[in-house]
């Protein structure tokens, strides 16, 4: 068990998470194929991505992993300039995952949260679990509460990815 999973897993039990670590024993590398592994609809997967904006500050989205991330909606609810997706040095050292198993909860660093308000329309989500064959399955609410996210239109549903930023 990595360093990280066993953070996860400790942090989960210190905040009394109601959330489970899965390891479905297959591929979980794309939305399609962690929906498949885990007998779920893909809008129930869900991805935290690390955002940089032009002046260094990161704000960590959490979206349905068949959205895209829409900049131009992220920057008018953070107020992050120019959000760029943070390279993979600068999501290990923050969150303490690698980017694609990174969980939308258990970050090493405080972050700015925001959970885009699809993905409050299920009562259990599946994410990251800070390894690329493990799974979170944790309800969204809980995503808000331990994060202090906010909830923002920042997505759409064009598909997986991130929408070009129009700043």
């Amino acid at each position: 068990m990595s360093r990280g999973l066993e953070r996860l897993q400790d942090y989960l039990q210190r905040h009394g998470v109601d959330a489970q670590i899965l390891r479905p024993g297959k591929s979980t590398a794309t939305v399609a194929e962690a929906a498949a592994a885990l007998g779920v609809p893909p809008a129930q997967i869900v991805k935290s991505l690390l955002f940089q904006g032009k002046d260094g500050r990161v704000v960590l989205v959490v979206t349905r992993g068949v959205s895209r991330v829409d900049r131009r909606k992220l920057s008018q609810a953070t107020g992050l300039r120019q959000p760029q997706l943070a390279p993979p040095e600068v999501v290990i050292d923050l969150t303490g995952y690698p980017p694609g198993a990174t969980p939308p909860v258990g970050h090493l660093t405080p972050l700015m949260v925001v959970v885009d308000y699809r993905v409050l329309q299920v009562p259990v989500v599946y994410g990251g679990g800070g390894e690329s064959d493990v799974m979170l399955r944790i309800s969204p609410e809980e995503i808000v509460r331990l994060t202090g996210a906010i909830v923002a239109d920042v997505a759409s549903d064009a598909g997986p990815g991130v929408a070009p930023c129009a700043s």
